[in-house]
C-alpha cells in the first residue's frame, strides 16, 4: 500500500495526526568526483521513476531537457500499487529487463535489508550490483544539473545557473512548503482545522506565485530553471487530482488565467508535456489512495483539450532554453501513449 509520498512518490505517514513526509533515507550522491562512491559513468546506473509521482516527473523531466536518456537509462513502474510497493508489471514478465526484478523494494533490500521506511521514487539503482544508490528526491535533480554535465547534450540548458541559486533555492523552499507538500497535506487530512490551514497554504502561494508570474515567464530569470519544474508538477495534476481528490477546490486551475497560461507554456515546451501521462496520474491517486477514495473510482474528467490551447506567455520574453536548445524527439520505447488514449491529449507544438 502506498501513501503517495515520502522521499519522492510512497513513503510518508498519515492517520490521527498531521501529514508528516518523511525524509530520504538513502542520501548518497552521484557526482563527477565520486566522492560518495558513486561516480557519475554512463550506462552505470538505472532511474526509476513512476509517471503518476510528481516527485519522480522531475527527474523524468530533468533528464530529458538535460539529454541524459543514453546516459541514464529509465525504468517506468506501474502506477497502480500492491502491498509491496512499486512493481514493473508493465514490463514483459512482470521484471525490469535490466535489473532482472518485479519489485522496486528488491533493490532496496540489496542496499540494507530490512531499511526503515517505504520503497520510494525516483530511486536510482547501481546495475552491476543491483542495489540502491538514492532515494533523494530533493538532491537528484540538482545533481543531474551540476554534476553530470560531462554527459548533458550539447545545447543542454543549465536549469541551476550559479548567479541564481539563492533565489532559486528560495522560491522552490517555498512552493515546496506549501504547494508541493500542501497538497497532501490537505489531501490527507483527518480533521477539519488541519485540512483548512492546508487548503489556505495552498491557495495563499499560489495566489503569491499569481502576482509573480503575472510579470515574467519565469519563477526565476529569464529562462526555464529548476524552480519552473517542481511547479509543473503540481500544476498539471491539479485539476486532474488535487482539485477533487485532495480537495484543494478553491479554485481550478483552468480558473486562474496566469497560472493556466504558465502551465500551458510549460505543458508545450519539449520535455515537460511529452513526458505526462494523464492517465498514470489518475489511477494512481484514485486506486491507490483507498482512504481518500474507497470504490477506486476513476473519474472520466477534466478535459485535458485545453493543455495544447495558445497561451500567450511569450509576450512576456524570456527563452525557454536560454543560450541552449530544445531537446529531440521522445524516444520510441519512451513515448507516452499515442494520442487519443482516453486521458491523454494531443501533444502539440508550442504555441506561444
Amino acid at each position: 500500500m502506498s501513501d503517495d509520498g515520502g522521499g519522492g512518490e510512497g513513503n510518508s505517514t498519515y492517520g490521527h495526526r498531521a501529514f508528516e513526509r518523511s525524509r530520504s533515507h538513502f542520501t548518497d550522491r552521484i557526482t563527477a568526483d565520486g566522492r560518495d562512491g558513486w561516480p557519475v559513468t554512463a550506462g552505470r546506473y538505472r532511474l526509476v521513476v513512476s509517471r503518476a509521482c510528481p516527485w519522480a516527473s522531475r527527474a523524468v523531466i530533468s533528464r530529458r531537457l538535460l539529454g541524459l536518456e543514453d546516459a541514464l537509462p529509465m525504468a517506468i513502474a506501474d502506477p497502480v500499487q500492491d502491498d509491496r510497493s512499486w512493481r514493473f508489471t508493465l514490463d514483459p514478465d512482470g521484471r525490469d529487463p535490466v535489473l532482472g526484478i518485479r519489485y522496486l523494494a528488491e533493490a532496496y533490500e540489496r542496499r540494507e535489508p530490512g531499511h526503515p521506511g517505504g520503497v520510494s521514487v525516483p530511486a536510482v539503482v547501481d546495475v552491476p550490483g543491483g542495489a540502491l544508490v538514492t532515494n533523494d528526491y530533493q538532491r537528484l535533480t540538482l545533481d543531474l544539473a551540476t554534476e553530470w554535465t560531462a554527459l548533458h547534450r550539447p545545447g543542454a540548458p543549465d536549469l541551476y545557473p550559479g548567479p541564481l541559486r539563492d533565489e532559486i533555492d528560495a522560491v522552490m523552499a517555498d512552493v515546496y512548503e506549501d504547494v508541493n507538500n500542501g497538497v497532501y497535506r490537505a489531501g490527507f487530512a483527518t480533521g477539519q482545522g488541519e485540512y483548512e490551514e492546508a487548503c489556505a497554504g495552498v491557495f495563499r502561494r499560489l495566489d503569491l506565485l499569481t502576482s509573480r508570474l503575472a510579470r515574467q515567464r519565469y519563477l526565476v530569470g529569464d529562462t526555464i530553471t529548476e524552480a519552473d519544474i517542481r511547479l509543473f508538477t503540481t500544476l498539471v495534476r491539479f485539476d486532474a487530482v488535487y482539485h477533487g481528490h485532495f480537495k484543494c477546490n478553491r479554485w481550478k486551475l483552468t480558473e486562474n488565467p496566469v497560472l493556466w497560461a504558465y502551465a500551458r507554456d510549460l505543458f508545450q515546451t519539449p520535455g515537460f508535456g511529452d513526458t505526462v501521462d494523464f492517465d498514470h496520474i489518475k489511477r494512481h491517486y484514485y486506486q491507490v489512495h483507498s482512504g481518500i477514495n474507497p470504490t477506486g473510482i476513476v473519474p472520466l474528467g477534466p478535459d485535458l483539450a485545453g493543455w495544447c490551447t495558445p497561451h500567450q506567455r511569450g509576450e512576456l520574453g524570456g527563452r525557454p532554453f536560454g543560450a541552449g536548445t530544445p531537446p529531440g524527439p521522445v524516444r520510441a520505447d519512451e513515448e507516452v501513449p499515442a494520442p487519443g488514449r482516453p486521458g491523454n491529449p494531443v501533444h502539440a507544438t508550442p504555441k506561444e
